[in-house]
């Protein structure tokens, strides 16, 4: 037990010393006049090093018109690293030198992508290293029928490329100007193919495999195809139902919510504000792209949106929040005491105890997060700043989304930094107690048993 505790600090250490150290690196290189077209605040250079690198997406200013050619590029690898994670990308590197991965830095590997089991773990992350180069290509391809016509060859190769990378990693930093995609709103091929790289980004990289290798047997026939879904784990059923759920819920609730409004979706067509709803629902979980302006939301919507924000996309992947599995175990875990059951259980399987400790630790240190940094932020500010935007900023930040209702660059910069702390904490939150909580025993519980007593709730 004392082993496996080191393990996970060391992992824990690493992965937080290695976002911190990419982070001040990135800040130094984004504040340096070869990266600006104009002279920037270091403050404004560390924010966006952190909203890449977090791949979060808010920015206080706007990186079309503040960064040079080398200034883009430099963000382009902050957000390719961010998404990646530090510790794969330290695996990439020693592949490409040939360098043989020691057993220590596969249990690392291990405990970060919270693989079944260490066996194979070196293969894991290259087919993730090249699953995400080759979806981020997919991407570059359809972005070019659009940004090429629109922007020219050299150009629109450059767009399309960063823009991929960015919606794959669930960035939602965009070099196009101050409005994100709206003026891409009813625009097939940028809707669809942002979408499409945000929920195979967002989903998991453990559910592709799972998926993949049931398709390779179902193909090969090992397995009746009306068993295809049935023989994925427990994990992938629950992934893939909660992010079709969440999908369709958010859609149909902005459709209705925002059908009248004549700023967001009041303007368009049946099929043009369905279209944008969608891809609202499908942004707001993790990658911070707009299509519609997020201030002139009506409150419940930005509300709705933003508990799907702390929600976010799946483990695994490069999706922030709280994770959809980890609420899907918690809603299951009630409904297991409401029906009178002991047992947490979901479609013929049994979920832990310490299973949903780690879930409940994950919820509760986000929600504090949250919580404590929207009241610090309401503190600061002016009376003129409404709770709802707030609130909208704060769950962007924690569920590391990076939209916002117009707010982040008139905030004050205390207020700036409680939100990098946040972006931080929603980058490494949910892993870090993974990775010191999973599987521990209380030191009492291997001595003697406390007696009990009951308090009272509700």
């Amino acid at each position: 037990m004392k082993k496996e505790k080191n393990i996970r600090w060391n992992t824990l250490r690493i992965t937080a010393m290695g976002f911190l150290s990419v982070i001040l690196l990135g800040g130094v290189l984004l504040y340096l006049p070869i990266s600006n077209t104009r002279p920037i605040a270091f403050i404004d250079a560390l924010f966006t090093s952190v909203t890449s690198v977090c791949v979060t997406g808010l920015v206080t200013i706007v990186p079309a018109t503040q960064f040079t050619l080398f200034g883009k590029i430099v963000l382009l690898l902050l957000i390719q690293i961010g998404g990646l994670g530090v510790i794969a990308c330290a695996a990439l590197f020693f592949f490409l030198l040939h360098r043989k991965i020691s057993i220590r830095e596969q249990v690392v590997l291990q405990e970060s992508y919270s693989a079944w089991q260490l066996g194979g773990i070196a293969g894991m992350v290259k087919k993730v290293i090249i699953g995400t180069l080759l979806a981020e290509g997919g991407g570059a391809v359809l972005y070019a029928f659009q940004f090429v016509p629109e922007y020219g060859f050299l150009r629109g190769i450059c767009y399309s490329f960063f823009h991929s990378v960015s919606a794959f990693c669930n960035a939602g930093i965009d070099i196009l100007g101050d409005h994100s995609l709206c003026d891409y709103a009813v625009n097939p091929i940028i809707n669809i193919t942002t979408m499409l790289l945000i929920i195979l980004s967002g989903i998991g990289f453990t559910v592709w495999f799972d998926v993949l290798e049931n398709g390779r047997k179902v193909i090969s026939r090992e397995v009746p195809r009306r068993w295809w879904f049935t023989r994925l784990r427990l994990h992938s059923k629950l992934a893939v139902i909660m992010t079709a759920l969440l999908i369709v819920s958010g859609t149909v609730f902005i459709f209705f919510a925002e059908y009248h409004n004549p700023q967001t979706l009041g303007g368009m067509d049946p099929g043009q504000k369905l279209l944008a709803a969608m891809f609202q629902s499908v942004t707001t979980r993790t990658a911070g792209f707009a299509t519609i302006s997020q201030g002139a939301l009506h409150e419940e919507s930005k509300l709705f949106c933003a508990i799907l924000m702390f929600i976010g996309g799946s483990p695994g992947g490069t999706a922030g929040g709280v994770k959809t599995t980890t609420v899907a175990m918690l809603f299951l875990a009630c409904l297991t005491f409401v029906w009178g059951g002991n047992d947490t259980e979901c479609m013929g399987r049994r979920i832990s105890v310490a299973n949903f400790r780690t879930g409940f630790c994950v919820v509760m240190v986000a929600f504090a997060a949250f919580v404590a940094g929207t009241i610090v932020i309401l503190i600061i500010e002016p009376d003129s700043i409404l709770l709802a935007d707030v609130i909208y900023e704060t769950a962007s930040a924690v569920g590391t989304v990076g939209l916002t209702a117009n707010l982040t660059p008139r905030l004050c910069r205390v207020s700036q930094i409680i939100l990098m702390i946040l972006m931080y904490i929603g980058r490494l939150g949910p892993l870090s107690l993974v990775l010191t909580f999973a599987g521990k025993t209380h030191p009492r519980d291997k001595i003697r048993s406390l007696p009990q007593e009951r308090i009272m709730v509700g």
